[in-house]
């Protein structure tokens, strides 16, 4: 099958699904690249933890900070925001600088990563990406930002409501009426970004050593597996990856290492316009198409 027929058919995937969605997979090893828009700019929630947590283990490496040093962490520190981690503690906590990087990284805790931009603010971070070579990724805000959407501020039984807002109130150059999913005022990236921070990471790059492999560490540990992770792991492979999730964004980027020595750097950035919280088969509609992607470049390699 020809290039253009196949991404013609991915498209008619996608959209079959109630997504558009922005994709590249890149092979390593060889440079050789798939996708579909894939500079199309998306607000890119929890996808921003990556540039927080390499901005962190650097100040770390540097000793602009202690990685042992305990946190005070109090309940009214809380995010709003985030089901799991220290958004659900009850009780006053101390925790070491270091497990809040992982926190924030594998378990995607968005109080542990305010209490992270609290020690690194947004304009740190995006400093760092700057010294670092790493272009197209903007980091402008908190996680606490993304709590403050029309969906917090509405019973569950009314969150479709701020679904429809989120679907209808965008402009043709990516504005929105939400601040949160205005790629001008949100932290923002496109997949091809995202790819050239993973290949930034899995191969030698101005990213200090020890500073990439514990990110790669980080996101082997990534316990929200439910979108590309089914199609990407297995006895002969390791997928390590990040989720990004708010409204109608479901994002995530990864890379998948196989035993035969072949790396793959895969990023899939998607929106629906389906007003509904829970969307399984959109999450799996992006694993789907993001592995036929690769197996585009492992087929034609």
């Amino acid at each position: 099958m020809r290039v253009e027929a196949f991404l013609r058919e991915l498209r008619e995937v996608l959209d079959d699904a109630g997504l558009r969605g922005s994709f590249l997979v890149r092979d390593l090893h060889t440079g050789d690249e798939i996708g579909i828009e894939p500079d199309l700019e998306f607000p890119t929630a929890s996808l921003v933890k990556v540039p927080l947590a390499i901005a962190t283990l650097d100040r770390i490496r540097r000793g602009e900070l202690d990685g042992a040093a305990e946190v005070q962490v109090r309940p009214e520190h809380n995010t709003a925001l985030g089901p799991t981690g220290l958004s659900r503690f009850r009780r006053p906590a101390r925790i070491a600088i270091d497990d809040l990087v992982y926190l924030s990284m594998s378990v995607s805790d968005n109080t542990a990563a305010d209490l992270l931009f609290a020690l690194t603010p947004p304009g740190d971070v995006a400093n760092t990406l700057r010294e670092l070579g790493v272009g197209g990724i903007t980091v402008r805000s908190t996680i606490r930002n993304l709590s403050e959407t029309p969906q917090e501020q509405l019973a569950p039984a009314d969150a479709h409501l701020a679904h429809t807002l989120a679907i209808e109130a965008g402009t043709a150059g990516r504005g929105h009426s939400v601040p949160q999913l205005d790629v001008t005022r949100a932290s923002s990236g496109t997949a091809r970004a995202y790819v050239e921070l993973l290949q930034a990471l899995w191969l030698p790059s101005a990213i200090a050593p020890e500073v990439a492999e514990r990110i790669r560490d980080l996101m082997a540990a990534n316990l929200l597996r439910q979108r590309l992770a089914p199609d990407f792991s297995s006895d002969a492979s390791q997928w390590s990856s990040k989720t990004g999730t708010l409204l109608n964004l479901r994002h995530e980027i990864g890379v998948v290492e196989h035993a035969d020595g072949q790396l793959f750097a895969v990023a899939a950035l998607t929106e629906s316009r389906v007003p509904a919280i829970v969307q399984p088969e959109a999450e799996a509609v992006m694993g789907r198409v993001a592995r036929r992607l690769r197996d585009h470049l492992r087929e034609n390699a």
